[in-house]
């Protein structure tokens, strides 16, 4: 019942909430060219696009909380998109309850990205959407998408990882739709969702929910990612220990039966939840927890088209 309080509260524009979220002033929409985009993601280039370290695929392990195969999902599908430089990608994308039933959820660097030195910021492209895509196949379509929704300070600054998640509007309704909730405590169980085109562990290597043919999974109790000692950042940023690469980024973190983050960035822990160098400790796949603040404006937004 809380959930759908939330959505209401949401559709309803109940008033004070506008007073503990950032104004309009703070959300930036995108509108994306839908021309062609459906007829430029053939099966031929979607299977051509480079996928990480191949090896004889090995017996998918189920019970491996690093890194296990999905069922399939009518609401988490995979994102397709042309990069900043011009090059063919994917991250992952679901959808979320709302009032038009357009709206989905992924991360911020899956729409807009800047280069390696953090100049020249663009868009990305030709972005298309399909829920529950397995080995090539669409079994519940194709979801061109329309706009792409992020805070401002994505825009002005991508080294600000809790600002990383982005909001799409889809060209129609789709079928099947997550919960999604705010300042949820973020260190209760979750599982993270994803089509990763890579993996590190010799054993995911090869299998296809690790070249970004099927939804694969990752669970346990989120940790919090205190950064770089020397950084002195502390953002709101947590993960559960998961081998899951590139393509794996927007997937969502579902706790309580609500989407409360999205996948972004890896980080390796210590046994004592410290930040060690990767290739250390144990591997996390995390993003910043879904809040008021911050994602509740960009939600809010991307409902209204």
């Amino acid at each position: 019942m809380r959930i759908l309080s939330v959505v209401a509260l949401l559709l309803l524009g109940v008033p004070g909430l506008a007073a503990a979220s950032p104004s309009d002033s703070d959300v930036v929409v995108h509108d994306l060219g839908t021309d062609g985009v459906a007829a430029y993601w053939t099966p031929d280039r979607i299977a051509a696009m480079p996928t990480g370290p191949s090896a004889p695929p090995g017996t998918p392990a189920v019970d491996d909380p690093t890194g296990a195969p999905a069922p399939n999902s009518r609401s988490i599908g995979r994102l397709f998109f042309v990069d900043r430089d011009g090059e063919d990608s994917s991250c992952t994308a679901t959808v979320v309850v709302s009032a038009d039933k357009r709206t989905a959820v992924t991360g911020g660097h899956c729409v807009h990205t800047a280069n390696l030195i953090g100049q020249d910021p663009r868009w990305h492209s030709k972005m298309l959407f399909v829920p529950g895509f397995r080995d090539g196949a669409r079994p519940f379509g194709e979801f061109v998408v329309r706009k792409a929704i992020v805070n401002r300070t994505w825009i002005t600054d991508d080294q600000q990882s809790e600002y990383d998640q982005a909001f799409l509007v889809l060209d129609k309704p789709a079928g099947a739709s997550e919960n999604i909730a705010f300042d949820r405590p973020a260190d209760r169980f979750a599982r993270e969702y994803g089509y990763p085109r890579a993996a590190g562990q010799p054993g995911h290597q090869g299998r296809p929910e690790f070249t970004g043919q099927r939804l694969a999974q990752c669970w346990g109790t989120p940790a919090h990612n205190p950064g770089h000692p020397e950084q002195q950042v502390d953002e709101n940023l947590w993960g559960v220990p998961c081998d899951m690469g590139g393509g794996s980024s927007g997937g969502p973190r579902i706790s309580g039966n609500a989407v409360v983050g999205v996948n972004i960035q890896s980080f390796n822990l210590d046994a004592n939840g410290q930040w060690v160098p990767s290739g250390q400790g144990v591997r996390h796949l995390g993003g910043a927890q879904f809040s008021w603040r911050i994602t509740a404006p960009l939600y809010q937004r991307a409902q209204r088209g």
